[in-house]
């Protein structure tokens, strides 16, 4: 790509040029940025080609030629003959830097004049953290970056409660530093120590297990296979990418289960003892639990030995991961409702976290919604990430950068704009 000066601007009394960046440049200051994200880098560039976008990278550089900022600028068409441009997670720039921030959004306006109608930018800005018990956001001083971007003319789209726009408003992320099996939920722990009962095994996978991961996630999305393929594909060029299976050892299932039993059975007849003896209600409810257990023992039994005795390999669920500095992201993840009663998605939690906990520093959990009511549609996801005691952010959100404001206005009153962004996701 050729490095052209765009735009010249001064910045008190500097010189500063927007000029488009090599792959090279641009990542080499992405990777070196307090706050970098895998979305703005090379890779994620290239698989938005295969999903039908152009992209830049572009720079704003002084006069010694030291970038002061920078982005990937995602490129569409949008109607028959506009197009917008979008930095996903935003431009990467200090952001409290007023006047950096207003010279640079001059200079992309001068050079998109012509060319783009709007770039979306959802800045990775948290602006506030949720207390996990009382579900109170404590905003900090990062919210003045909202009004710095009104100021310049950015517009401010509506807050989202749920999954509208392109990236959860909140976010859970879990601190590996922080991290460890006693300081997870009572319930999540319990569900865990369920999944490795019934024998359930995680394993990293080669690219060739794409399509059994596809199986557990393609009811999330409207997506195909070779979506995530493609994504996986372009991630693993520079080792960046993992996925990772959970399958059943039906032998390990069989022992587990067959010891259960004979524990349960010796406590079953214990109580049948103390039942003859004194048939209170206390111990005819314990009698009636006991048999309960023992019934489902006796059919984990069942599972286990015909899964053993045919050789079954069965996978319940999966998960596809990047990595990037010090940051795990949980692209996507699944498993099959048939195994709900295995508990396989939180086993596969777990057994992530413990795969990279003296690797990296952050496990991104990938979205989480601002509605901690149980009429919430997503109250049982919400419940599920919070069970890993992650901290809960509340993210900026998405702004406009308007840079045509009539064909922006006409774009709205078509619809087009909702078509193109509001997003399609199944519980």
């Amino acid at each position: 790509m050729a490095c052209a000066i765009i735009f010249i601007i001064s910045k008190g009394g500097i010189l500063m040029h927007l000029k488009e960046l090599s792959i090279v440049q641009f990542d080499s200051f992405a990777k070196n940025f307090a706050i970098g994200s895998y979305y703005q880098s090379s890779n994620y560039a290239l698989f938005m080609a295969e999903c039908g976008y152009d992209y830049e990278f572009i720079g704003f550089v002084d006069e010694l030629g030291v970038i002061k900022a920078a982005s990937l600028i995602l490129i569409k068409k949008i109607g028959f003959s506009f197009k917008y441009g979008y930095a996903p997670k935003g431009f990467l720039i200090d952001y409290f830097d007023y006047d950096l921030l207003k010279k640079f959004t001059e200079a992309i306006l001068e050079h998109y004049k012509k060319r783009l109608v709007f770039i979306k930018i959802n800045p990775e800005i948290a602006i506030g953290e949720i207390d996990l018990f009382s579900k109170i956001t404590n905003y900090n001083q990062n919210i003045i970056v909202r009004d710095y971007l009104k100021e310049l003319g950015y517009h401010k789209l509506k807050d989202n409660k749920y999954f509208e726009s392109l990236f959860p408003r909140f976010n859970g992320i879990i601190n590996l530093e922080e991290y460890s099996f006693q300081t997870l939920s009572k319930n999540t722990k319990n569900k865990i120590r369920k999944g490795i009962k019934k024998g359930l095994v995680f394993q990293k996978v080669d690219r060739e297990y794409l399509d059994v991961l596809f199986q557990f996630v393609k009811r999330k999305k409207e997506i195909d296979r070779y979506y995530y393929k493609n994504y996986y594909n372009v991630f693993d060029r520079n080792g960046m990418a993992d996925l990772f299976l959970v399958k059943i050892d039906y032998e390990q299932y069989l022992i587990n289960s067959k010891k259960l039993y004979d524990e349960e059975y010796n406590r079953n007849l214990e109580i049948s003892k103390k039942l003859i003896e004194d048939s209170n209600e206390d111990t005819i409810k314990k009698k009636m639990n006991s048999d309960r257990v023992l019934l489902s023992y006796k059919n984990d039994i069942e599972i286990a030995t015909k899964g053993f005795q045919e050789h079954q390999n069965t996978f319940i669920a999966g998960a596809f991961v990047i990595r990037y500095l010090n940051r795990v992201h949980l692209v996507i993840s699944g498993f099959d409702q048939q195994y709900k009663a295995f508990d396989p998605n939180y086993f596969l939690h777990y057994q992530i976290l413990e795969y990279y906990k003296n690797q990296y520093k952050f496990v991104d959990l990938n979205g989480m919604t601002g509605d901690f009511t149980k009429q919430n549609p997503y109250y049982g996801l919400n419940e599920f990430k919070m069970g890993f005691k992650p901290h809960l952010y509340e993210f900026i959100g998405e702004f406009d950068l308007v840079v045509q404001e009539h064909p922006y206005h006409h774009l709205i009153k078509k619809g087009l704009l909702a078509k193109e962004f509001n997003k399609k996701t199944k519980d």
